[in-house]
């Protein structure tokens, strides 16, 4: 007998829903359980932005109840990973056919995730950071006509705190993942290894996309890696991108 969580017997009206393609804006039906489907119109394969596997994500006897698990849980077992999917297709839907932003996030999240391997913050943190950092930025848009980082600052958190919410995440890491998008540019005195990272990540995402092009030489951004970056791995990782050889700070 499977459990109740599980069975859809047990189901309600809410774990049938349906959303919004991402790519075209057709609906898709989803069940609770899928871990993706495909758009039937144009035929991205679209995240379930609210997949949650209850119990068969951390019990060790999940196999055995379920009789096989899920391909999504499978492939992604264990809480990071769900979130970090979950939040990746929370903001590809808020961001719809807005592709440059959804590229820079992915970016950031790249280089997070290759920065926190030296330096071991929280990767749930860390790459639910990395994907909604920028979440303000249509609201700024909207209310103020303006991309300035302060207004990122002020609408973001709002938004990342119902997506967030929606998927079921622990306040305690809602509030720590708030307060980083809430001032991501601008580090404070005794930042968390995670805000490091999630700075370092973004800082040299931004750099690569402004460039020499953007009116920085390569002097310049030798200096803002040297004096900027807040990890030693960004700083390495920043001077390979741009193939610098490593110095020491001055």
């Amino acid at each position: 007998m499977q459990c109740p969580g599980q069975d859809s017997r047990y189901w309600t009206e809410n774990d049938i829903f349906e959303s919004r393609c991402p790519k075209c804006g057709s609906t898709l039906e989803f069940f609770k359980d899928d871990s993706s489907r495909p758009c039937p119109q144009c035929g991205y394969r679209m995240l379930n932005p609210q997949i949650n596997f209850g119990c068969a994500e951390y019990c060790p006897h999940a196999e055995q109840c379920l009789g096989s698990l899920p391909e999504g849980l499978r492939r992604q077992r264990g809480l990071e990973g769900v979130l970090k999917e979950q939040v990746k297709a929370a903001m590809e839907a808020y961001f719809g056919d807005d592709q440059r932003r959804i590229a820079h996030a992915y970016k950031v999240a790249d280089y997070a995730e290759q920065i926190n391997r030296y330096e071991q913050g929280n990767p749930a943190i860390i790459m639910a950071c990395a994907y909604l950092h920028d979440i303000g930025i249509k609201e700024a848009e909207r209310k103020f006509n303006s991309t300035a980082a302060r207004y990122q600052h002020q609408e973001g958190p709002p938004i990342a705190e119902k997506i967030l919410s929606d998927l079921d995440v622990d306040q305690g890491m809602i509030t720590e993942i708030c307060d980083i998008i809430g001032h991501h540019h601008q580090a404070r005195p005794h930042e968390t290894t995670n805000f490091k990272v999630l700075y370092d990540a973004d800082l040299l995402v931004n750099l690569q996309e402004d460039g020499p092009e953007g009116g920085r030489s390569s002097e310049k951004i030798r200096s803002i890696i040297n004096k900027s970056f807040l990890t030693e791995a960004g700083r390495t990782l920043a001077r390979h991108v741009f193939q610098i050889d490593n110095e020491v700070s001055s």
